[in-house]
């Protein structure tokens, strides 16, 4: 596996943990968040996003591939289990990463 930037590794660190203050605190002011067919663009429709998905469900992520696709760009497998619909879903996780923060994130199966 890949090494993950510690601005990746933070950000899910506290996702898991819910906080979404230091989840936000790891995104640029301009970053865009691309999940579940929609799209997030800057730090206030983050916020809301980070806050709806650390309470719509329970559930617990492994983190299972990392791999270093570009020169700022890494893809994150996880395998999220919990109380959602299905149960079980491994999601691919692409985070693009300029000046020690996360521009971009795409989230999909």
């Amino acid at each position: 596996m890949a090494e993950l930037p510690d601005i990746v590794q933070r950000y899910q660190a506290a996702h898991d943990r819910r906080d979404t203050d230091v989840a936000l605190s790891a995104f640029a002011a301009d970053a865009v968040v691309q999940d579940d067919g929609h799209t997030y663009r800057g730090l206030e429709a983050i916020r809301d996003w980070l806050s709806r998905a650390s309470v719509q469900f329970t559930y617990s992520r492994t983190l299972t591939d990392v791999a270093a696709v570009g020169a700022n760009t890494w893809l994150v497998r996880n395998r999220l289990e919990g109380d959602f619909p299905g149960g079980v879903v491994d999601l691919n996780y692409q985070f693009v990463v300029q000046a020690g923060l996360i521009t971009q994130l795409d989230i999909a199966p």
